[in-house]
Order: structure tokens, then sequence, then C-alpha cells
């Protein structure tokens, strides 16, 4: 029994000295592997075969020596100690602000160069001139006449000692630079905000159109371009300052093909733009295509054409929007459309509606259009079908329409209102036709003779 209970005793200490030293052990978290495997499942890589085989063991073994004196190779190539990179951080800052340092001194030298030399120039000035007046009179008369580099204020920013007026040029980099970061950081809104905004609008030209152009569309998010569009048309009506025609034209185009009217139709009413006659085509075309938007479009159209001074375009939008009486009145508030303009216009909108009223008077006025001339015109123009409805029309009024018609129309040749009667001969206006025949001759002094009235002499002005 003592022999048992002193093996026991020993092993007991044994078993204690082992905890202590596992406790040792854990307390300096010494860790001789990342990961540990299980002996008892088989190798990767190897059959069971070759598990308990020496020579396939030694083999592998060489093997997996040899992974790892290259992964440690490697390792040491592409990777470097923490403490190196926090030193090559402390050197980089040290460098950055001897950098900073010597770019400071510099603008202040070449500050100072500049300064120096304006003055000399100056100096060697009133040298050359008969020095009547002190110096800093002289500097003073150069400021005012702007003499000296031609540039507005320059002897007054550089003759003070203030820097800041020459660093404008290093903030207008900066904001390029900042413009730049946010176009490669994939932040588009905030990229159209920040060109909306830049100082001089140096980022509102058609580099920066290009730029957000070759982005393209984003899927599930709002497209680039027409962002920028609507942020510098914005902040051009907060600065009452229009967009440019380059501008704006590429603005409409890409509102267009959005499908966004509603856009294109704030811009122009709140006059943020500036209006040519290609944006108005644009606009204009657009109608054409999309009929349920047509109206808006003439309107819109009208409104650009008219402020251009494109009377004969803004014309017919009026006509083509149906605003007859307002085309009139447009006529007779702008009186340079000639005979062939009115022409143009009847084949491009030949609506009955206004030939009527081009070949009347209108408040008073003489027509504005012959209609013996406009009927001609429609049939030789291959328009027949509204030449019949303008003739059917007329032949309703009688006879006293038509002599109206024949006697306000100065422009109308005898020889012409024979070819109108001809051609309402020929199209079965058979009454019409001779209806102006007759007007013809009793305006020059024929009159016609009855068959039935006999009691007429034909030679009684002979003997007269």
């Amino acid at each position: 029994m003592r022999v048992i209970e002193n093996n026991s005793s020993q092993i007991q200490l044994q078993i204690d000295q082992m905890k202590q030293l596992r406790a040792e052990y854990d307390a300096k978290e010494v860790k001789y592997h990342t990961f540990s495997k299980d002996p008892s499942k088989p190798i990767p890589g190897m059959t069971l075969q070759e598990s308990v085989s020496l020579d396939a063991l030694t083999k592998y073994l060489k093997h997996l020596e040899d992974k790892y004196a290259e992964i440690k190779q490697v390792m040491l190539k592409k990777y470097v100690p923490v403490q190196r990179k926090a030193d090559l951080d402390e050197e980089m800052m040290v460098t950055l602000k001897r950098r900073d340092l010597a770019e400071n001194l510099n603008k202040e030298l070449q500050f100072r160069h500049q300064r120096l030399q304006i003055i000399s120039n100056a100096l060697t000035s009133w040298v050359k001139s008969d020095m009547s007046s002190s110096f800093q009179d002289f500097v003073e008369q150069i400021q005012k006449t702007k003499d000296l580099h031609g540039d507005q204020g320059i002897i007054e920013e550089l003759l003070e000692d203030d820097p800041g007026k020459a660093k404008e040029a290093e903030i207008l980099l900066s904001y390029i630079e900042r413009f730049n970061e946010l176009m490669l950081l994939g932040e588009y809104e905030k990229a159209a905000c920040f060109a909306a905004h830049s100082p001089r609008r140096i980022l509102q030209n058609i580099g920066t159109v290009n730029k957000f152009k070759a982005v393209g569309k984003i899927r599930g998010k709002p497209f680039p371009l027409l962002l920028f569009f609507e942020a510098i048309f914005s902040t051009s009506h907060a600065c009452r300052r229009p967009v440019d025609a380059e501008l704006t034209l590429e603005g409409i185009q890409c509102g267009l093909s959005e499908k966004r009217l509603d856009l294109v139709i704030n811009w122009v009413t709140q006059e943020r733009l500036t209006f040519s006659e290609e944006a108005g085509d644009v606009i204009y075309d657009y109608g054409e295509q999309d009929t349920y938007n047509k109206a808006k479009c003439l309107a819109l159209a009208q409104i650009i054409y008219t402020e251009c001074g494109l009377h004969k375009k803004a014309l017919l939008c009026l006509c083509k929007q149906g605003q007859i009486h307002g085309a009139m009145e447009y006529i007779q508030q702008f009186k340079d459309f000639t005979s062939d303009d009115l022409m143009d216009l009847i084949k491009l909108c030949p609506h009955t509606e206004l030939i009527q009223c081009l070949t009347r008077e209108w408040n008073g006025k003489p027509p504005s259009l012959s209609f013996g001339l406009a009927i001609l015109h429609l049939f030789s123009v291959d328009m027949k079908k509204v030449g019949i409805k303008l003739l059917q029309e007329i032949s309703k009024g009688g006879k006293g329409i038509v002599e109206h018609l024949m006697i306000n129309d100065p422009f109308c040749s005898l020889e012409n209102w024979q070819e109108v009667a001809n051609i309402c001969l020929q199209n079965g206006f058979d009454k019409l036709s001779r209806d102006i025949m007759s007007i013809l001759r009793s305006q020059a002094g024929v009159t016609e003779i009855s068959q039935e009235d006999d009691t007429v002499n034909l030679m009684e002005h002979v003997f007269w």
C-alpha cells in the first residue's frame, strides 16, 4: 500500500507540474501552429496505401518542404514588415511637408518677381518720360489707363501684398481635379452638381458633356448626362445667366431622347436657355414623331422661333396648332411676309380656313394674298383636293362673294382669272366659271346681251 501511495503521489506531482507548465504556456500565448489536423484522417492527396508507405511519405514530405520554401520566398518578395510601412509613412509625411514649404516659397517668389517686374517697367517708363510728376502718381496713371499688360486690375492686385488673388488659377485647377475624382468614384449626381456650381462655369462645356456621355446609361440609376443638364439649367435660372446655345441644344436633345418633355417645357418656359434655330428645329421634329405631344412641341418651338426672330417658322407653328386668328394677327404685326412666303405657308399647312383668311380683308386691311393666285398655286403643286374644297366654299357664297374677291384682288391679272375660270370649268364648277367670266367682261366695259332681248341695237353707238 505504501508503494502504491508513493507512486500515486509521484503521479499527482507530475500532473500538477504539467498543469503549471500548461498554464504558463497559455499565459505566454505561444502558438506553433496556425491550425491542427486530425491524425486519424487520411492525408490529402494520398491514397491509403501511399499513407502507409515509407517511400511515398518521404517523397510527399520532400514535396511539402519545397512548397513551404517557395511560399516563404514569395512572402519575402511580396510582403514587408508592418514596421517598414510605418517608417515609409513617416518618411512620406516629411517629404510632403518639405514639398508644401517649397511650393509656398516658390509662389511667394513668383509673386514678388511679377511685382518687381511691373515696378521696373513702370520705373523705366517714368525715367523715359519728362518726370514732371512723382513716380507714385505715374504708377497710378498706368493703373487707370491699363496700359501695362492690358489686364484690368492686374497692377492693383500685384502692387498689393495679397497673393490670394493670384491663386485663382490654383483654385480652378483643384476644382477640376475634384470633379474628375467624383467621376472616377461613380458619384455622378454629385459630379453634376459640382460642375453646375463651378466658378466661372469652367466645367459647363462640351468637354464635360462628353465625359458624361462616355459613362452611358446605368441600370437602375438616373441617366448621368440628364442629371448634368438638370443641374446646370436650374443654377442658370438662379444666377439669371442662361446656358449657352451649344449646351442648350445638347440638353434639349438629351431630354427628348429620354422622353422627358416635361423637363424641356420647364427649361424653355423659365428662360433658362439660349434659344437658337437648331433648338427649335429639334423640338419641332420631335413633335412630328410624337403625335400625342405634337401641340406642346409646336408651342415650344413657336416660343423659340419668335425669340430668335424666325417669323416664318413661328407662323407655321401657329397655323399647325390651328390658331388661324393668332396667325393673322402675327402677320399684321410683322409686316415682312412676302407673297412667296405665304404661298409656301399654305403649301406646308393647307387649311381652308387659313387660305380664306389670307385672301380676304382682315380688320379693315386688304387681303394678304391673292385668291386667284392661291388657286393657281394649289393646282400647280399637286394640291388639287385643297383647291377644289376652296372652290366649293366660294361657290356657296354666290356671285356677290366672287365679285368682291375679284375686285379687291389687285395682284391677279385678267389672264390669271381666265385660267381660274378654266380650272373651275374643268373640275365641274360651271356656274362659278361663268360668274368669273361675267365679272371679267363687266370690269372690262363689256356687257352681256341676252339672246331673248331683241330691242338692243348693236350699231346704235355708230350713229351717235
